[in-house]
């Protein structure tokens, strides 16, 4: 007795196959034949998309490329991220400290070393913020140098300095030349540090660094976004060049030719730094402005 079926039919008769009517085959149906392609071509246009969407790594490449470092600090970025109320904050006290030090060297302490101690002081307190906000990070472009910056300082300076002496010689006559005080003879120490190379050499690079560069590139950074390019540039230029104005008449009196001549300064110095994106212009500017003065005032000490 076989155990399986299949051992019977292997041991025994073969198999049986019955006929088959091919001419009772039937051809397929015309709407099945269409569905079956249409679910072909379906599965080919999704095998194409499936190829033609980007791989991760295409991805990734993709956002490294739309996230490249900015050129140029005015469209934001990185290099400007720590530049916002913070900086402004510390850059405020810290002047206003340098300030009042100044104020109270220059009432209380009886020496000839007491107007360049004051000044001394002041210079700190626009050093140190300048200091810190430059060590955390440089805003991209903005202490880049071009020759033309170099004219610009040139031209500017020089139209400030005869723009001075036009408004004060609007009285009707010319404003006399400057002039330092002498000592038997002779131009003191004090003098030539305080008013001759400090004005020319030291003045130019730090305040504009502190007004220019802390101050406007702050008040640029924070209202940039809210308003707009246009607007921040506007609000940071008149903001710096009121600070500097303030700032100055604060340590003496100043006529009112000298507060509209100030004023023009900043604004020109500002307008640099807004339109160029670069500070060196403005530095020239001014450092070609109180070098006209230098000279002027040795002319009026010896020639005069």
């Amino acid at each position: 007795m076989p155990d399986k079926p299949s051992d019977a039919s292997s041991g025994g008769a073969p198999p049986v196959f019955e006929p088959v009517d091919v001419w009772a085959i039937e051809a397929p149906n015309a709407m099945a034949q269409a569905d079956f392609e249409a679910a072909a071509d379906a599965q080919r246009g999704q095998d194409a998309a499936g190829s033609l969407e980007p791989s991760a790594e295409e991805k990734r490449r993709g956002r490294s490329r739309s996230r490249a470092p900015r050129t140029d600090w005015r469209l934001g970025g990185r290099t400007v991220l720590r530049w916002r109320e913070g900086l402004l904050a510390v850059a405020l006290i810290s002047l206003g400290l340098g300030v009042v030090a100044a104020t109270v060297v220059s009432q209380f302490w009886l020496s000839p070393w007491a107007a360049a101690s004051a000044t001394i002081l002041i210079g700190i307190g626009m050093l140190v913020p300048v200091v810190w906000a430059f060590s955390r990070s440089r805003p991209v472009g903005l202490l880049r140098f071009r020759a033309i910056d170099l004219l610009y300082g040139l031209v500017l300076g020089a139209l400030l300095r005869t723009t001075q002496g036009w408004l004060q010689g609007m009285g009707g006559s010319p404003a006399p030349l400057p002039s330092f005080s002498r000592v038997d003879g002779a131009i003191s120490v004090t003098t030539v540090l305080g008013d001759i190379l400090a004005p020319v050499l030291v003045a130019p690079l730090l305040e504009e660094l502190f007004f220019r560069g802390v101050v406007l590139v702050a008040l640029y950074t924070v209202l940039r976004r809210p308003f707009g390019k246009v607007a921040a540039g506007v609000g940071a230029v008149a903001g710096s060049a009121a600070l500097f104005v303030v700032a100055h008449a604060m340590l003496g009196s100043t006529s009112v030719d000298g507060i509209v001549v100030l004023t023009l300064l900043a604004s020109v110095c500002g307008l640099l730094v807004i339109l160029t994106g670069r500070i060196w212009g403005a530095v020239l500017t001014h450092a070609v402005f109180n070098a006209t003065f230098v000279v002027l005032a040795l002319a009026g000490t010896f020639w005069n």
